[in-house]
């Protein structure tokens, strides 16, 4: 493609580092798509002839027939996607083909085709996220009043539902769907026509190309256009974050499946066993998630690493930009879906998330609550006298509703008989009705309002 310009052909470890096909050609339907917007903006604007346009499209079409057919040969001497489709036009349509690359660059070819890419990759996760917040929503609307305990630290805390557990990941993944849209908005800009760096002297339509590959307008500035990956940069935030809110829901699967917890039991279905142990059933799928984590945080931190130190414009550290990225979207969109096979395949255990629950003094600030509206205390005051209380059982061993009233009026007198209302597990969640609280109406109302805006 540049010999009148070199005498030789690279050397064999030049090629090895040079070529990209074996990763790039991910890239073969945007390509194509991006080809044919542009060889049709080049008929109409007359700079390449109808007849050779036609051709050239006809030839695309083929080419891309192939590719989804599994026909097609890919060569690493001809190094990217880009020159192996132009190289099979070639063959299909003879010399005309050349006049493809009339006013553009794999410059400006390689930013739309992997913003086309990210953008398509975006759409699928979407839908992806939708999925998997309908499953935790509907999981959530059955178990709105099933007690269990809430933790801080890993330590018991308060009482909540596990339908408000689970609905705490419906919000975070609206979080995560809200950055990729966000994300998808921002690259919605076409680059198609920036060529090398400095634009071009053809008459083009930029915002012809624009328009017929669904984006909402060309970019502004050319150099900037093939210059940055920010796109890429942005949707691997949004991956990062939304894998670790995943990673964290697969760790709460694995303690929840433990003897030791037993809140959950997964069907065989989404667990392993053991070559030793024939008593094992390990939750492998929730621990593969929590570590595919690692991988797409990863390529974020790869891809800026890659970025940080270029010169405007184009330099060939960017083909560096596309493998992180192919793996880390396709590794969440695996993610999702293992994550959204779990959800609707565990089956809780509400009698042992129940018990508990109750366990470790976890309804102490019901009574704190209780001092305060009953008695007019100062919260800090009913706080201290909670502790002295609660000492007073974990030093008899046993739990709080289980000490006398007259244990209680040890520590403070003015406590009646009615205190004991706020000690059980489900009158805790059922007073917890503020806005977002644990309380069972109100995981039911936001269950189903999660589900009426997902279409579920």
């Amino acid at each position: 493609m540049w010999g009148g310009r070199f005498a030789a052909g690279p050397a064999e470890i030049m090629e090895e580092i040079n070529a990209s096909i074996a990763f790039d050609r991910k890239l073969a339907a945007q390509d194509i798509a991006g080809s044919l917007a542009h060889v049709a903006m080049l008929a109409r604007q007359g700079v390449v002839e109808a007849a050779d346009a036609e051709a050239i499209a006809k030839g695309l079409t083929q080419v891309k027939a192939e590719i989804e057919a599994g026909t097609f040969t890919f060569s690493r001497a001809l190094e990217d996607i880009h020159m192996n489709v132009e190289s099979r036009l070639a063959e299909i349509v003879g010399p005309a083909a050349g006049r493809l690359h009339t006013a553009r660059s794999r410059n400006d070819q390689v930013a739309v085709d992997f913003r086309l890419w990210v953008r398509d990759s975006i759409d699928a996760l979407l839908l992806q996220i939708a999925g998997l917040q309908r499953a935790l929503a509907t999981r959530a609307l059955d178990a709105a009043g099933m007690v269990m305990p809430g933790f801080t630290h890993l330590q018991s805390a308060q009482p909540v539902t596990f339908g408000h557990h689970l609905m705490a990941y419906v919000e975070m993944l609206g979080r995560d769907a809200g950055r990729f849209a966000d994300a998808r908005k921002r690259l919605n800009e076409c680059p198609l026509g920036a060529a090398a760096l400095a634009g071009t002297s053809f008459p083009i339509d930029r915002e012809a190309t624009a328009k017929t590959l669904g984006f909402d307008r060309p970019t502004a500035n050319s150099l900037d256009s093939v210059a940055d990956r920010d796109f890429a940069l942005e949707a691997l935030s949004a991956a990062a974050i939304a894998a670790t809110h995943l990673s964290r829901f697969a760790e709460e699967i694995v303690l929840w499946t433990t003897p030791q917890f037993g809140f959950v039991r997964l069907s065989d279905a989404f667990s392993t066993g053991s070559s030793i142990m024939p008593q094992k059933r390990n939750p492998d799928a929730a621990e593969l998630v929590r570590g595919k984590t690692g991988r797409v945080v990863g390529a974020l931190v790869g891809l800026l690493t890659v970025m940080k130190g270029l010169p405007l414009a184009y330099s060939k550290d960017m083909q560096e930009d596309k493998e992180g990225v192919f793996d880390a979207l396709q590794t969440l969109s695996l993610c999702l879906a293992a994550m959204t096979g779990m959800v609707d395949d565990l089956t809780p255990d509400a009698g042992r998330m129940k018990a508990a629950a109750g366990a470790g003094y976890a309804t102490a600030t019901d009574l704190a609550d209780w001092l305060v509206r009953t008695l007019k205390m100062p919260f800090r005051e009913a706080h201290h006298v909670t502790g002295r209380i609660v000492a007073l059982a974990s030093a008899r061993g046993v739990a709080l509703e289980a000490l006398s009233l007259a244990d209680l009026q040890s520590v403070e007198p003015r406590i009646g008989e009615d205190a004991f209302g706020v000690l059980g597990v489900e009158r805790s969640v059922e007073s917890r009705t503020s806005y977002g609280g644990t309380a069972p109406a109100n995981v039911k109302r936001q269950a189903q309002a999660w589900l009426k805006r997902l279409g579920g």
